[in-house]
């Protein structure tokens, strides 16, 4: 494929510094290789003279071997790579002018967070207070700002200022050992480079340009260190999209696009605006949307692939009935010839997963977490789910080590590791032998009044759990056990979607319909669990459908999306929804699912929705309503449901689907035979007033799920339910 005007012109333009506004799909890595290809044939520079920034290393290795394709010759020593691999590049070769020692090793994530644990311990701080993470969070991110700890203010509070001594004495502690942790990298090398002119002056001699991909996603730390590296001597050619921005939570500093043409004048702008992804409806959806946000460098995306089909749009009754749609649309496509792998569905928060996952596993249809974990094996739902089982049975060893100091409560490893040899010697369950040495002697001090503490908590859930429905167990564990105040305290993202996955676990138990009325209902809702947990996922390369956040969609393409959840408060998110700048990422987040979709988008959104343990009777989002309404056609299912759909609220189009697979006998609606349909006011003689929500199954089987007013939504067999219809 020859490239196209405004491609050619990136590729062939004069040694300056270039900005080039690169759209979804509008082929800006095929850009950036040809670019150096074009420097090295035709202006005769030497790779050596070239350095590429990409942001993962399958990026890198992935624009190293299509160099190495077009210029025809091995390039392994070209500084190609991610600013964390080429820092450690530097590094090494500079380590006596960086401060190192030349064996110094690389600190990951998790032995950085060991480390931290130690230190914490050893100035006895509560580490439920200055946990490991959370410290490792701060660290990491004064470096993405370039802070040491003498750039900090202290005497604003205790926590900060503690915060700061641990910071000081953690880099300390690094220096001592040889240790340097991702974030050191890039800083240490900012350090130096400004430190030693003639270092600095050996590269901007040697380095003619420095190429960078995804320029948008660049910090605080990055940004300086191109602006010191390039200086007045290197020609920097930046390549992004403003309107991909999305990462703004991991340190991400959109203005550093936008500062560009200013810090780097003269400046050469380019845009490539022509898709090869998309149709031509989805790609006017996106700008649509995209204006709306203001300070934009600004592009229209177009694209000669054609027309296209229209967006579909379908309102749920709830997310039952749109995890159902999306499965049932999902066999559809592949009962027709399609493949599982060629659908995605994307979603806001990690939590919307569980019940889609529910429905894929039930129409058997095999999926992948793309980027994440199932729901039930995620930290936090393993961490309740324990307290559950231990509840359940004092005999689950693996429950009580798991959870014993989970919230931290100051029960250390030798305490633990006295109650496993007692339980050896006695022949017992680690809590038989935790009540003996609390009771009979061999604990003393702090750490058998903590164990009492554990078990007077494990106690307490247990005289709670007979009088409890399983959703008001859930919550109470949750709640008294401090586990989601220790989840949500974890920064940014991460610890506000492991709250919504805590709370989605109590609707999943709100939702649960025990099979045996006999057996205990909390017993079959954890072995339900684990057999969902145990539903082992897809082979990598197996055909099977993508479940993923948005974000982690960014640079996917998909012939098929669903975009689920597009109701205000999920998406727009409701952390967002209170700054101007929050609801700009969140745009730009919609920009970024709507052009994933190369052939066809689905979007859909509930009218109720179980969120956060708590009903919510959603308004369509805002992103839907900015996409014009002649690229939109609602589904309506072809079936006799009695529940009114909403009529288009901007000029959406209705359109009936004449298909309707077996496997979606949930929408059938049994009005003629039992009196009432989905959308009905009924009452029951134990649980009172509510709304028919869903039927499934057919014949004697047939089950009903009602939201009752004030008992929250069950399933109940038909012929035993004795649902009388109101009005």
């Amino acid at each position: 494929m020859q490239l196209n005007p405004e491609q050619q012109r990136a590729v062939t333009a004069p040694e300056s510094n270039l900005l080039v506004i690169a759209g979804a799909g509008s082929g800006k890595t095929r850009v950036l290789v040809e670019r150096m290809a074009h420097l090295m044939r035709d202006h005769g520079l030497s790779p050596h003279a070239l350095m590429a920034v990409t942001f993962t290393n399958k990026a890198a290795r992935e624009m190293r071997e299509r160099l190495e394709q077009s210029v025809g010759r091995s390039l392994q020593a070209m500084w190609v790579g991610t600013f964390h691999g080429l820092a450690h590049r530097f590094l090494r070769a500079h380590w006596r002018d960086a401060g190192l020692s030349e064996q110094f090793l690389i600190l990951d994530s998790d032995d950085q967070t060991r480390m931290l644990k130690r230190m914490i311990a050893e100035h006895q701080l509560d580490d439920a207070k200055f946990k490991p993470r959370a410290v490792a969070s701060f660290i990491n991110g004064c470096k993405d700002e370039g802070e040491r700890p003498h750039h900090l203010q202290t005497g604003r509070d205790h926590y900060h200022d503690t915060l700061v001594r641990l910071y000081a004495e953690y880099d300390a502690a690094c220096q001592t050992q040889n240790l340097v942790d991702f974030g050191e990298l890039l800083l240490r090398t900012f350090e130096t480079l400004r430190d030693h002119s003639a270092l600095l002056a050996h590269y901007q001699e040697r380095f003619r340009h420095l190429l960078i991909d995804e320029f948008q996603d660049t910090n605080t730390i990055q940004y300086a260190w191109v602006r010191l590296l390039a200086g007045d001597r290197m020609a920097v050619m930046a390549v992004g999209d403003d309107d991909q921005s999305i990462y703004a939570w991991r340190g991400a500093r959109i203005e550093n696009i936008h500062r560009f043409q200013a810090d780097f004048a003269p400046v050469e702008t380019i845009r490539l605006e022509q898709n090869y992804r998309s149709t031509d409806c989805i790609l006017n959806a996106a700008n649509a949307v995209i204006s709306n946000n203001s300070d934009r460098l600004g592009k229209e995306l177009w694209t000669d692939r054609g027309q296209g089909e229209a967006i579909s749009l379908y309102a749920a009754f709830n997310e039952q009935d749109e995890a159902r749609f999306v499965a049932n649309r999902i066999s559809q496509q592949t009962d027709a010839g399609g493949q599982y792998a060629d659908q995605a569905i994307l979603y806001r928060s990690n939590a919307q997963s569980r019940v889609l996952e529910d429905a894929l596993l039930r129409a058997g249809i095999p999926y992948r977490i793309y980027g994440g974990q199932r729901f039930y094996e995620r930290l936090e739902i393993k961490n309740a789910l324990m307290y559950l089982r231990l509840v359940q049975s004092r005999l689950d060893d693996t429950a009580f080590e798991r959870i014993i100091n989970v919230p931290p409560r100051g029960i250390g490893e030798r305490t633990v590791e006295q109650i496993r040899m007692c339980a050896r010697d006695e022949g017992t369950s680690l809590w038989e032998a935790s009540v003996r040495l609390t009771t009979q002697g061999g604990l003393s001090g702090r750490a058998k009044t903590a164990v009492i503490g554990f078990i007077d908590l494990i106690q307490g859930l247990d005289e709670k759990a007979h009088a409890l429905e399983l959703a008001d167990l859930a919550r109470q564990t949750i709640d008294v056990t401090g586990l989601l105040a220790y989840h949500g305290s974890e920064k940014g993202e991460r610890g506000q979607a492991r709250v919504d996955n805590l709370n989605e676990l109590v609707s999943a138990c709100r939702a649960f319909e025990p099979e045996d009325e006999e057996a205990p209902v909390l017993l079959q809702f954890l072995s339900q669990a684990s057999l969902d947990a145990g539903e082992t996922q897809a082979d990598p390369d197996a055909d099977a459908v993508q479940l993923m956040t948005l974000h982690s969609a960014k640079g996917l393409e998909f012939p098929r999306v669903f975009l689920v959840g597009a109701e205000e408060e999920l998406f727009p998110h409701r952390m967002s929804m209170d700054s101007a700048g929050g609801l700009a990422e969140e745009r730009r987040l919609a920009y970024v699912g709507i052009t994933r979709a190369m052939q066809h988008l689905t979007i859909t959104y509930a009218e109720s929705r179980r969120l956060n343990g708590r009903d919510h009777f959603g308004m369509l989002s805002r992103f839907v309503k900015e996409i014009p309404s002649e690229l939109i056609e609602e589904v309506r299912l072809e079936s006799q449901v009695t529940r009114p759909f909403s009529a288009p609220a901007f000029g959406a189009r209705p359109v009936d689907r004449p298909h309707r697979h077996p496997r979606f006998e949930a929408w059938d609606d049994p009005s003629e035979d039992v009196g009432f349909g989905v959308g009905s006011r009924v009452d029951h003689g134990l649980f009172g007033e509510g709304v028919v929500t869903a039927f499934e199954g057919t014949g004697p089987q047939m089950k009903v799920q009602v939201r009752f007013d004030d008992e929250g939504p069950k399933w109940l067999v038909l012929a035993y339910a004795k649902l009388v219809p109101i009005g």
